[in-house]
C-alpha cells in the first residue's frame, strides 16, 4: 500500500463568511470552538489508523478546502508536530496565525476567489514564509505552483491558479508530488 487517504467529512458548522446559522458541514476555525469537537475528531482517527494500519510517522500530512483550509491552519496550530506538511486551500490562519510554527506547506489559491480575497490569502502566504524562514525568491516547481526555499527545511509553495473559491483538480499533482518530498526528521 502506498498510502492511507482518510477524507472526513465535517458536522455542520456556523461558517464565518458564508452560513452562519451552521446547517452545513465545516469545521471548527480556533482552539476552544465548539469545545474542540474536531480536533478531538481528528485524534480519535488518528488513535484508529494507528490500531488499524502501519501508520508512517514521518509521513502524515493534511489538506483541506475553504473552511477545510482554515482548520488545516488549526491543525498546523493545534498538531503540528504530528505533520511532515500540509496543504491549505483557499483559506487562511486568522487570528492563529501568529502561533503557527515551521512546518512546509503549499498554499493554493484562486486569483478570482470572491469569498476568500486573493489579497487576505497573499497576506497568509507571506506571514507563512516569514514562518518558516523563507526565501523571497521563488523557484518554479510545476505549472502554477512557486516554491520558496527554506534554509530550515520547511520551504512554502504558493499555488496560485487563474480561478475562483474552488480546488483545482490538478493541483492534486503538484500536492502529491510535495507531499512525498517531504518526510518529518
Amino acid at each position: 500500500m502506498e498510502a492511507i487517504l482518510v477524507c472526513p467529512q465535517g458536522l455542520n458548522t456556523p461558517g464565518q463568511l458564508t452560513d452562519p446559522q451552521g446547517q452545513l458541514p465545516g469545521w471548527q476555525k480556533a482552539p476552544g470552538d465548539m469545545n474542540d469537537r474536531d480536533l478531538h475528531f481528528f485524534d480519535a482517527m488518528l488513535k484508529t489508523l494507528r490500531q488499524d494500519y502501519k501508520v508512517d510517522d514521518k509521513r502524515i500530512y493534511a489538506t483541506g478546502h475553504s473552511n477545510g483550509g482554515g482548520f488545516t491552519y488549526l491543525l498546523w496550530v493545534m498538531r503540528g508536530g504530528i505533520f511532515a506538511a500540509v496543504a491549505p486551500s483557499s483559506a487562511v490562519a486568522g487570528r492563529i496565525a501568529n502561533l503557527l510554527k515551521p512546518l512546509p506547506a503549499i498554499h493554493i489559491m484562486g486569483e478570482k476567489d470572491p469569498l476568500v480575497k486573493p489579497g487576505w490569502q497573499k497576506a497568509m502566504c507571506t506571514k507563512t514564509m516569514q514562518v518558516d524562514g523563507c526565501s523571497s525568491t521563488g523557484q518554479a516547481y510545476a505549472s502554477n505552483a512557486t516554491l520558496y526555499p527554506s534554509a530550515t527545511g520547511t520551504p512554502v509553495i504558493l499555488y496560485v491558479h487563474p480561478g475562483g473559491h474552488v480546488y483545482p483538480p490538478e493541483a492534486d499533482t503538484v500536492v502529491i508530488k510535495f507531499f512525498k518530498s517531504e518526510v518529518k526528521p
